[in-house]
């Protein structure tokens, strides 16, 4: 089995420095779901110690199921839990990163969230069934940005939606990181830098579009009608039509 994770200072003595917990790469790149072994080994690995943990977050995000699951280990453990992000924390990642009592960026990090996505094959019903299950997916999702940012569950929608990247200036300021790392990890004097980076896919990709489209246009040619041509004339040109083909 491919581990995702790793620790440092996993049973941790009296006044040793905290845990620290990494998590690189793709979450459960090999299995997770229907799996027995892996989820208890981490909770098992999660539990081996006390005190408080750090966790170090560079991910691109991955399986739903266990970014879920471990979002709830670490909610329902007992002590603090520091959430750093030094690279990415996108997709099932983001979530995960939710679950810190305290959430940090690095100045070069950067958060994505985006609509879960799934293969399915069979027919109209079986399509269906994949569509609802995807919208409830994203409901609970949702849950977890809006226990942290506080946001509302329309405009966490939208966020998703439209695949919606941030820097940490715009993670803070909307509520899903609370400082930056090295800069002031205070969350009470958290200064918002003015300056902050929101982009969207889909915002991006409809510009793209209507500016093509614009440049693409064809104009039509409106021609004068001239009202002074006989109905003889006209008849004319019809019959000429006709004994063409």
């Amino acid at each position: 089995m491919k581990k995702f994770w790793n620790w440092k200072n996993q049973t941790t003595p009296q006044q040793a420095p905290e845990r620290t917990l990494f998590l690189n790469g793709t979450i459960a790149e090999e299995c997770w779901f229907d799996d027995d072994v892996t989820p208890q080994l981490f909770k098992d690995e999660l539990l081996a110690g006390t005190g408080d943990i750090t966790v170090w977050i560079n991910s691109p995000g991955g399986d739903c199921v266990a970014a879920a699951q471990i979002y709830n280990m670490l909610m329902e453990y007992k002590g603090n839990v520091t959430v750093k992000i030094d690279g990415i924390a996108a997709s099932a990642a983001s979530v995960i990163a939710m679950a810190g009592t305290k959430v940090l960026m690095s100045p070069v990090s950067m958060m994505m969230i985006h609509n879960p996505a799934t293969i399915a094959w069979g027919d109209h019903a079986e399509m269906q069934k994949a569509i609802d299950m995807l919208a409830e997916v994203k409901e609970s999702i949702i849950n977890a940005y809006e226990i942290k940012t506080g946001m509302s569950r329309t405009k966490l929608a939208h966020l998703m939606d439209a695949e919606t990247w941030m820097d940490a200036n715009k993670a803070i300021e909307l509520g899903f990181a609370d400082a930056m790392i090295g800069r002031c990890e205070d969350s009470d004097n958290v200064e918002i830098p003015q300056t902050s980076m929101l982009f969207s896919k889909a915002a991006v990709t409809n510009s793209l579009i209507d500016k093509i489209a614009a440049k693409c246009k064809i104009q039509q040619k409106t021609e004068p009608i001239n009202s002074n041509i006989s109905a003889d004339a006209l008849m004319d040109r019809l019959n000429l039509i006709k004994n063409w083909r």
